[in-house]
This record gives structure tokens, C-alpha cells and sequence, in this order.
């Protein structure tokens, strides 16, 4: 059975999200699988005969990641006793580490940031590589377990049509296991000058639009409630920015599913800008569904 994955680097977000993936891994019921990526460990430092050493920087690096994978298990394990954890430490960068641990997971995970609390940009660069170009579903968490609303609902975006099988089924199956509700939401936006918007909404067009937008989230969710009939979803169709939707949303959610592009999308080359932008700045987890 393909395992759960979290990438940790030491940092107290790595360890949240060891906890959030047990918890996850329970759910699922598969096992945990710790990773470690030590790109450190590709340099290479001359031993220096002047300058005595009780040990070397490899084997230095080699205590660190032993103590910072035994800290996440022991978390882990904490969050949910009943799952089985196994961890293992490579040598490389994060990114194409955790893309390669991809190939063989049913899902991967990593923090918000990494050591030094930058916020969107250390873990967040990583968590865009993977989202791009990993071989199954990321998710960003923003919280440890113990600190998310179990009653809060889930949060799907719903945008293309050809995209949309594999997204709604990932929220609907993170809506039944958490037994929640599920939003989904579609927004639609002009373009165009502001002059020209507002001669388009006083013509009444503006309301047509907006019914056609809700016709469409009708048809996409129609029949999802006949395979998960334990899931209640709210439609929502919203004008404006599907980000801006989306995080509107978030503020009172648990988790928030997206795809990796929305439409328009160039498939392998660039992750969606709602996806993006979720990923560095929604309120609660993020899961990018590939």
C-alpha cells in the first residue's frame, strides 16, 4: 500500500505537519513514511590535518538528521499511536527529493515554511516544485491537528471542466473521512475597463452571466452526491478572483482543495496562479490535486 509521505527539515512547521500526515496516514488507513533531504551533504569540505575535528561535517549532519527524524516520529506517533512510521534520510534538495518519493506515495506533505520562519518562501518554493511537477496530490499545513476545528468544513474550487474529476473526488474523500461539510466554490470575473463593466452589469448582463456560472457548478457537482451520499456540499458561485474566493473561504475551513491549474493550464510547465497563491497564503492546509 502506497504510504503517506512528509518531507521534515528540523523546523516546529516540519513537525506540525508530521502530525497533520499521521493523522492523515490514520485516516487513509496506510502507513507514514519520514523523509529527510540532506543537501548539505553534497558538498564537499577537505579534512584539514592542522585543524582536529571530533567528527566530520558529513557525520555531523549525518546526528543532526537522525535527531530531527526522531523527533518528527516520536510526534507522529503521539498524533496517532495506531500508524506505522518508518523514516529514512537522502541525500539531495528537498524538491526533487520529495518529486521522487512522489512516484510511490499516495500523497505527500510538507510544512508552511522551514527553519528560520520565512513564510512562502523556503518550504513554500518547495511546495510549488511539487505541486508542479509531483507524481500525486501535496498538501501545504498550516497547523497542527490539535489546533484545527474538526467540525470546520473542507473547501473545494471548481473550475475546469476537464480538470475536475480528481479534484472533487480528493475533497469529497477528505470531506467523508473528516465528516464535514463541503464547499464548493466557482468564481468568474470580467475583463475589461471598469467603464465597460459597469455598462455590462447595468444592461442586466452582469445577472446572466452569474446564472450561466451557476448552471455550471450544478452540472459539474451533479451526481457526487449518489457516490458519497454521507457528504453534505453547499454551492457557491462568487464574482471576482477564484483566489480571492477561495481564501475568503479558507478563513473558516479545515483544509481547501484546488488543482494544479486552473483553465488554460499548459500541463508540466507551470502551476494555476490560484494555486499558487493558496499555497502561500491560504489560512488553513492546502491540498493541490495533480
Amino acid at each position: 500500500m502506497k504510504p503517506v509521505v512528509v518531507g521534515i527539515d528540523g523546523s516546529s512547521s516540519a513537525l506540525d505537519a508530521a502530525c497533520w500526515a499521521a493523522v492523515e496516514a490514520a485516516r487513509r488507513e496506510t502507513w507514514l513514511r519520514i523523509v529527510f533531504a540532506d543537501v548539505f551533504a553534497q558538498v564537499y569540505l577537505p579534512e584539514l590535518p592542522t585543524i582536529p575535528l571530533p567528527e566530520t561535517y558529513s557525520d555531523a549532519m549525518a546526528r543532526q538528521a537522525r535527531t530531527w527524524l526522531d523527533r518528527a516520529e516520536q510526534e507522529a506517533r503521539s498524533a496517532a499511536p495506531d500508524v506505522e512510521v518508518r523514516t529514512v534520510s537522502h541525500t539531495g534538495g528537498a524538491a526533487p527529493v520529495l518529486i521522487d518519493e512522489s512516484q510511490r506515495a499516495q500523497l505527500v506533505v510538507v510544512g508552511s515554511r522551514g527553519i528560520g520562519g520565512f513564510t512562502g518562501l523556503i518550504v513554500g518554493s518547495v511546495a510549488v516544485a511539487l505541486c508542479a511537477h509531483g507524481h500525486c496530490p501535496v498538501a501545504v499545513v498550516r497547523q497542527a491537528p490539535a489546533d484545527v476545528d474538526p467540525a470546520a468544513p473542507a473547501v473545494v474550487g471548481v473550475d475546469d471542466r476537464d480538470q475536475q474529476e480528481p479534484v472533487l473526488t480528493a475533497a469529497f474523500e477528505a470531506a467523508a473521512m473528516r465528516r464535514v461539510l463541503l464547499v464548493a466554490v466557482h468564481a468568474w470575473h470580467e475583463v475589461g475597463s471598469q467603464r465597460a463593466w459597469k455598462d455590462f452589469n447595468a444592461a442586466g448582463q452582469a445577472a446572466a452571466v452569474h446564472a450561466e456560472e451557476e448552471r455550471y457548478l450544478a452540472e459539474a457537482m451533479a451526481g457526487w452526491a449518489d457516490k458519497y451520499p454521507d457528504v453534505a456540499a453547499r454551492r457557491v458561485v462568487a464574482h471576482g478572483q477564484a483566489a480571492r474566493a477561495l481564501l475568503d473561504h479558507a478563513e473558516h475551513a479545515q483544509l481547501v482543495v484546488v488543482g494544479s491549474r486552473g483553465r488554460g493550464g499548459l500541463s508540466g510547465l507551470l502551476l494555476g496562479s490560484t494555486s499558487q497563491q493558496l499555497v502561500h497564503h491560504a489560512p488553513c492546509s492546502v491540498l493541490v490535486v495533480r
